[in-house]
């Protein structure tokens, strides 16, 4: 019986290793080092899966024998991409333009293993948003500080009472790594899951 490969996460986000422990699985987390920009003419979708492959391809090239998943968020309002926001006031501006709006978050995950064998997923998750008054974003803001997050919210913590609803097919996708996608991925690969 050959020994399953070692399981990599190509990621440093807390929220996708927090993800990833809930399968139960040993794994460890490399740091991907990829750009992450849009390209010029490139969808937010298509953006969210190129990045996804090359973060698990970077790490692939550099431990050849793993088994390692990448995955991408990216949030589009009317079109454009919304970025992780970094700052408060920035929190605050991107939030007061999802009010009352839908934001659709792209969610791909990528899966390449010894021999560069691939494969991928995309989870498509549209949250609503209720009408926000400005002093109820930036209390919700200051309260949970989702700097590092695409759309500037937390759907797992406080962020979901800026909600009027959520149409998904993963909830975990929305935090940043589709598990429901990413099991049917590993059992193909055959990664034995309870």
């Amino acid at each position: 019986m050959s020994q399953a490969p070692e399981l990599i996460l190509a990621s440093t986000s807390r929220y996708r290793r927090a993800l990833l422990e809930r399968l139960r699985l040993p794994f460890r987390c490399v740091a991907p080092e990829v750009e992450e920009v849009q390209l010029a003419g490139e969808s937010v979708e298509s953006m969210s899966a190129r990045l996804a492959r090359a973060k698990a391809l970077a790490v692939a090239a550099r431990h050849p024998g793993a088994l390692v998943i990448g995955s991408d968020q990216a949030a589009s309002l009317a079109g454009r991409a919304l970025g992780k926001p970094g700052e408060r006031d920035r929190a605050i501006e991107q939030l007061a333009r999802c009010s009352g709006q839908r934001v659709i978050f792209h969610t791909a995950v990528c899966l390449i293993g010894p021999g560069k064998r691939e494969a991928g997923a995309m989870d498509t998750t549209v949250v609503r948003f209720r009408r926000l008054e400005r002093g109820e974003i930036e209390r919700y803001v200051d309260a949970e500080s989702p700097l590092d997050c695409a759309g500037s919210f937390k759907c797992e913590g406080l962020g979901i009472s800026l909600f009027e609803g959520v149409d998904s097919e993963d909830p975990t996708a929305l935090v940043g790594l589709p598990l429901i996608a990413l099991c049917r991925l590993l059992r193909e690969a055959g990664i034995a899951l309870p």
